[in-house]
């Protein structure tokens, strides 16, 4: 049987926006048509994705369709749209086209900055095939939605792409809002089909997890209610004595934001222990979510489901990821390991990424994410997703725990397509090694979440004066550098995202910390 959840995203309101036409939001006919469209895709990379000079046209739609309650707790939420950016550098091909839809303009210093990094291409050529779409709205509604209340704006997407082009969407994640815009536009998303959404969620992944037999944190999954967790957290206590900590966690929280943290009482009587949890445990659960009381996490828990597991304990611990692929033709392929960067007092909030992962278990890592990958192939899942580990060192040899799938682009996607784009190599899943076409290797570390206060009122092209004068700006001759994202967020939030790439992991951290260093001088109180 499937395990799929057809619907909306979990505290989200499906409004009418039908207003252009065509057949309702979740209807039958609709369902039937974006399986038509998506069964065209694979004819589609099949003939034309392998080809460089074939008339294509990718409409970037580079939403966070997710709760918009809990994204609100990101800084500068609204400039993750920019992150997609990397997907300008398919421009380097002659013919290709982008359309690329925000919800507010952006910066043309910021576009400009992309381009020009584009090999073999010149500035003017790729802006004669590129298409800056906007909503000119902030609000705080996923950009999609925002898309499919303009019909004229629809209409515009579809009037700019090329007689003759075949045409796909490029999105964030896949949600009940893409397979609607998908069907208005008429054209497939190279991602997985909303029906599958519950493949991603915590509760899925760790039914996956089961099913390719990958270890994970003993815990309980589909929980639904404030009693759930309290028989699930007295339950893990009661199998596992020693345990300090338990986490609970929202079935589609992002970035370790719906995530708690309950630390368990030093009691021994099991009696005493459930009488606890049952009178204390609304008020010892505590949010990693800066702002979000545990009131509105209860809320987001009883509409989105959830699950709680054992927190991981080690002496030695990291938490490196797995990114897999499955294309159109069910071909799937490992494309990059990455050791997390958390952040927060327990460790759960994403930060950054050093690529690839430590090689003394990274050919693990991938060979786990490869069984998981072809337990998800079965399911029907299409596009990059990447899988979470937490890994623990016992005795010389590394045990890993498989802690989440997501079935979307996330903070490793953006820095990886970057490096791919510029050097035009490719990841070996053999050695875990990422090759360039002079045999070179390469290593990044990248990060969403360089922020400083000082830094606030730094314009796009102030940052881009400060990097070049510094020589830190990415050199495509050496193929190696800083390349910014998110400099949107720079002036207002004094925050923007950092790819560092170098001939060693040593050198990539060498060049994040020398920018931090650049930086703080260059915006030291005078």
């Amino acid at each position: 049987m499937k395990m799929s959840k057809p619907g909306s995203p979990p505290g989200q309101v499906l409004f009418n926006y039908c207003t252009s036409g065509g057949p309702g939001p979740g209807s039958a006919e609709e369902l039937q048509q974006f399986e038509k469209i998506q069964q065209g895709f694979a004819n589609q990379f099949e003939s034309f994705f392998p080809d460089n000079l074939a008339h294509k046209t990718i409409v970037v739609i580079p939403s966070l369709t997710l709760d918009q309650e809990v994204l609100a707790k990101v800084k500068g939420a609204l400039h993750y749209e920019e992150r997609l950016l990397c997907m300008l550098m398919l421009l380097r091909m002659p013919r290709a086209h982008v359309i690329y839809v925000s919800s507010m303009p952006i910066d043309p210093v910021i576009i400009d900055y992309y381009l020009h990094l584009l090999p073999g291409i010149t500035g003017y050529h790729a802006r004669e095939r590129l298409t800056l779409l906007s909503c000119y709205d902030a609000s705080a509604t996923s950009l999609t939605q925002k898309i499919l209340q303009r019909p004229r704006l629809l209409e515009r997407i579809k009037q700019h792409i090329p007689s003759g082009h075949v045409a796909h969407i490029a999105c964030f994640n896949s949600t009940c809002y893409e397979r609607s815009l998908a069907v208005k536009l008429g054209i497939p998303i190279y991602g997985c089909d909303p029906s599958f959404m519950y493949c991603g969620t915590k509760s899925g992944s760790r039914r996956f997890f089961m099913k390719a037999g990958v270890p994970m944190p003993p815990g309980a999954e589909d929980l639904k209610s404030y009693d759930d967790i309290v028989h699930s957290v007295a339950a893990l206590k009661d199998m596992y004595p020693l345990l300090k900590k338990a986490v609970i966690k929202l079935n589609d929280g992002f970035s370790g934001d719906g995530n708690a943290i309950l630390k368990y009482p030093d009691l021994t009587d099991k009696r005493e222990l459930f009488n606890w949890i049952h009178h204390n445990l609304y008020k010892e659960i505590i949010p990693v979510a800066k702002e979000l009381s545990f009131e509105v996490f209860l809320e987001k828990f009883r509409l989105m489901e959830g699950i709680v597991e054992a927190f991981i304990e080690g002496d030695v611990k990291v938490s490196p990821s797995v990114q897999c692929r499955i294309n159109p033709l069910g071909e799937v392929d490992v494309i990059s390991t990455h050791d997390q960067v958390l952040s927060g007092e327990s460790g759960q909030v994403f930060v950054g990424a050093h690529f690839p992962a430590d090689e003394s278990y990274r050919a693990e890592l991938g060979a786990l994410g490869k069984l998981i990958a072809e337990e998800l192939k079965k399911e029907g899942v299409l596009g990059r997703f990447s899988i979470d580990f937490v890994s623990v060192k016992e005795n010389d040899a590394w045990k890993h725990y498989a802690i989440e799938i997501n079935l979307r682009k996330g903070g490793t996607t953006h820095p990886f397509l970057m490096l791919q784009f510029l050097t035009d190599g490719h990841y070996d899943e053999a050695s875990g090694l990422f090759e360039t076409p002079n045999n070179q290797h390469r290593y990044y570390f990248a990060s969403d979440n360089l922020q400083n206060d000082a830094y606030k009122g730094l314009a796009p092209q102030d940052l881009i004066d400060i990097a070049m004068f510094h020589g830190l700006h990415y050199d495509g001759a050496t193929q190696k550098g800083v390349m910014f994202h998110m400099i949107g967020a720079l002036s207002q939030f004094g925050k923007m995202g950092i790819v560092c790439i170098g001939e060693s992991p040593e050198e990539a951290y060498l060049y994040y910390n020398k920018t931090i260093e650049v930086l703080d001088a260059e915006t030291a109180a005078k």
